[in-house]
């Protein structure tokens, strides 16, 4: 456990790691370019380390030299790996390596935590079945573990319901060019989420790859085509820069997030507006973007674009004058932890008037108290009620070491908070 002492921030510069979900995607598309690759300021996380662990199962070279991930791409020519893949519980890695295996000559078996084995694949496993590729959940109960019978794929049209994950595209849209022919994708519920789409696409299109949309409701990936070898740069997590702008936010300092620019496909970006909407003070400079706290007021909003900020937007809100409402978010009960839940357990402890509602969460602010934060192995639970910390005494975070799924370096970064 590791104690938050309250401190006077003056204002500072932070920068943070590269973008978990970027790496992920990239990591996946070079592996089955066709040539030498190298991902630079690539996320070295638990996640994105069992990404690599696994494709490196599946036949993949990858090395890490310092910062950089050098891989070696085999166009798509995967082998499924003897032992299964263990995947922890990255539900990312989980989802866009499915289809990935279904890549791989022979079956493959992805596994994980007790957790995982509670979290639902059961659309994507479907879905999956109509382009050919046989896959089931081994428990029959529509969670992994899971058993995907892999080698040439088909493709086709299928209909895919994503009102649990945008993953499940992202899984099918990242194999689409590796199938014959081609493959159609017609969302038929959902999808929530939607910036993780933009960024799937935007990393097969850098990495030679056409997607045909019509929004988010039809995709088209032409089959019989390859990823381009090459150096990508992973840009800066804004999932990660939120932890530190709401610090920003509660203390009324000023926090600038390196290298962050309003233009990114990153979702998360848009949590500063959410601030601004607060009564912060945002500014978009020519090396990142600050927040700067000033009277918090509680807000309304949907959240359903940016649901990894929904813990860091309730921990702000419990310091808000009023009553927040966030809405449109019921899928986070499937994440690392029942994420809505977990965070309002934790806001009652600390003194807060919090509930859950069928789709989302109400916190009304006021003072919280300090008090032995529960993070249920969830990382950002504890990222952001480490917030707290810098206005409250007391605040306690158990199981610290969470962290390192998404964040290695949290805890170091925060402290140098000044």
């Amino acid at each position: 456990m590791i104690e938050i002492k309250p401190r006077r921030l003056t204002g500072c510069s932070v920068s943070v790691p590269g973008s978990k979900s970027y790496t992920h995607r990239i990591l996946i598309a070079v592996s089955l370019a066709d040539g030498p690759c190298v991902v630079k300021n690539g996320l070295q996380s638990e996640d994105t380390l069992l990404t690599m662990a696994a494709l490196r199962q599946m036949g993949v070279a990858i090395d890490l030299v310092g910062n950089r991930f050098n891989v070696i791409g085999n166009k798509g020519n995967l082998i499924a790996p003897e032992k299964p893949v263990y995947l922890g519980n990255s539900g990312t890695s989980m989802r866009l390596l499915a289809g990935v295996a279904a890549l791989c000559r022979g079956v493959c078996t992805l596994t994980g935590s007790d957790r995982m084995k509670q979290r639902p694949i059961q659309d994507l496993l479907d879905a999956m079945s109509n382009i050919g590729v046989k896959a089931k959940s081994i428990e029959a109960n529509g969670c992994p573990p899971i058993e995907i019978f892999g080698g040439s794929v088909r493709g086709g049209k299928t209909g895919l319901c994503c009102k649990i994950s945008s993953q499940f595209l992202s899984s099918l849209l990242l194999i689409g060019p590796y199938t014959k022919d081609g493959i159609d994708i017609r969302v038929t519920e959902g999808l929530v989420s939607k910036p993780y789409i933009d960024m799937t696409v935007e990393v097969m299109q850098r990495c030679g790859v056409t997607v045909e949309r019509e929004g988010y409701d039809h995709f088209n990936v032409p089959g019989g085509k390859i990823y381009k070898a090459g150096t990508y740069v992973v840009e800066p997590d804004c999932s990660q820069a939120g932890y530190f702008w709401g610090a920003g936010a509660i203390t009324g300092a000023k926090i600038k997030v390196l290298g962050i620019s309003k233009n990114t496909r990153q979702g998360d970006v848009r949590f500063a507006q959410v601030l601004g909407k607060m009564g912060c003070v945002v500014k978009e400079e020519s090396d990142g973007i600050s927040v700067k706290g000033s009277d918090l007021k509680a807000i309304d909003v949907d959240m359903a674009d940016m649901p990894d900020m929904v813990p860091t937007l309730a921990v702000v809100a419990a310091f808000a004058k009023g009553t927040t409402r966030i809405e449109n978010v019921a899928h986070l009960k499937a994440k690392e932890s029942d994420r809505l839940g977990s965070v309002v357990n934790e806001l009652v402890k600390m003194g807060v008037d919090a509930v859950c509602t069928d789709s989302g969460m109400t916190i009304k602010g006021g003072h919280p108290n300090g008090a032995e934060i529960n993070t249920y192995n969830d990382h950002r639970i504890a990222m952001s009620f480490a917030m707290a910390g810098l206005k409250v005494p007391g605040v306690i975070i158990n199981d610290e070491q969470c962290v390192e799924k998404s964040f290695p370096n949290y805890w170091e970064i925060f402290a140098e908070l000044g």
